[in-house]
């Protein structure tokens, strides 16, 4: 194949596994958040590729009701991710193809970016996305000319991806800023309580509305700031919000139909997107790959309560809500402005004196280091 002016590529899901761990359910089609895996996934990798294409091995109609061309393995037996690879290469017209699971349901959004210009960089065939402390094998951005080298060797009866791969001429791609984009599922249990794994202390705000969450949020950070904390807040809004207001151009630009708008000045830069999938949850992974984690101590997050991170529990007796640890296993400590009835197993707080939860913060974060 005569590669392109411009390099292009095709996305390739890859849904053909027997997912054992997963007590044989198709992977893709589990429901998460709403909507099924691959959903997920679709949404991230579609908007970076020039085609997109499925691996699948069964259910074959109801992976093509998603839109897209659904291709299977060429060796019976649900053989492994590199007869999905080589699949995906044989069906392709485009000069690389970029593979992904379907059950990792946030990669990253700047995936296909780093990875070609790895590519064109060093001049190698393939380049495969690592975490910072491992490789991560089926995030993989392949040149098609090796598709006749990848059936040689599925053709011997050899399996294993790494094997092959360092036959190849590979270069590693450093995620390490981003390794929640490869959070995946592999048994029931996961998806209903996914663990989100971060380099950077993740702490949630819990408590019910009237409850004072941005208010004590507002008191905290310049606490945590003056105690030289460089930190980030994620909040989850349960309704429609513009941070820009009707009649300004960013405004304009972006109801006319552009899906991201960058708001940019010396002290300021602003994302803004949008998503046609108006039933879909954000997901908090989906928040963290578009923070610098490297220049990150703490990140408080507000809302997004089914998400399996630590948290601190707010309660005001006044607002006349249950407290919410007996039901979240993820609750950590309780602030509170009253004498509970019950006595949790866990630390119990001032919810009005700001340095005992400045204290617990700080012991919060270096716990999480040292564990």
């Amino acid at each position: 194949m005569t590669k392109s002016t411009y390099p292009t590529v095709t996305g390739v899901i890859l849904a053909g596994g027997e997912a054992r761990r997963m007590g044989g359910n198709d992977k893709g089609l589990i429901n998460f958040v709403h909507q099924p895996l691959i959903a997920h996934v679709i949404n991230h990798i579609a908007p970076q590729v020039e085609k997109l294409l499925i691996n699948a091995n069964r259910n074959i109609e109801r992976y093509q009701q998603f839109g897209y061309s659904v291709i299977s393995d060429s060796l019976s037996g649900f053989q492994g991710p590199l007869a999905g690879m080589l699949a995906g290469m044989q069906a392709a017209t485009t000069d690389y193809i970029l593979t992904v699971p379907c059950d990792s349901p946030a990669p990253s959004p700047k995936l296909r970016q780093r990875m070609l210009e790895t590519l064109l960089r060093t001049g190698n065939k393939v380049a495969v996305a690592t975490d910072g402390k491992r490789i991560q094998p089926v995030f993989a951005l392949l040149d098609c000319e090796l598709a006749e080298d990848l059936q040689k060797y599925l053709a011997s009866g050899e399996r294993k991806i790494d094997r092959w791969f360092a036959q190849q001429a590979m270069v590693e791609v450093d995620f390490s800023d981003q390794s929640d984009s490869f959070t995946n599922f592999n048994h029931p249990e996961d998806v209903r309580f996914p663990a989100l794994q971060s380099s950077v202390p993740l702490l949630g705000i819990a408590a019910f509305s009237g409850t004072g969450k941005t208010t004590l949020l507002t008191q905290l950070i310049p606490k945590l700031r003056s105690a030289g904390l460089r930190l980030a807040v994620i909040k989850h809004a349960h309704h429609l919000f513009d941070i820009d207001q009707p009649g300004k151009d960013s405004y304009r630009i972006r109801e006319a139909g552009a899906n991201q708008v960058i708001v940019a000045s010396r002290r300021l830069l602003a994302l803004m997107q949008t998503s046609d999938v108006e039933q879909s949850e954000p997901l908090l992974s989906d928040c963290l790959t578009r923070l610098n984690l490297h220049e990150l101590d703490l990140i408080l997050v507000e809302g997004f309560k089914q998400e399996s991170i630590p948290k601190l529990e707010l309660h005001r007796a006044s607002v006349g809500k249950p407290l919410l640890f007996p039901e979240d296993p993820n609750i950590i400590a309780i602030a509170t402005d009253s004498d509970l009835l019950v006595k949790p197993k866990m630390p119990v707080l001032n919810l009005n004196d700001l340095d005992s939860i400045l204290d617990f913060i700080n012991n919060f974060i270096r716990q999480y280091h040292h564990d």
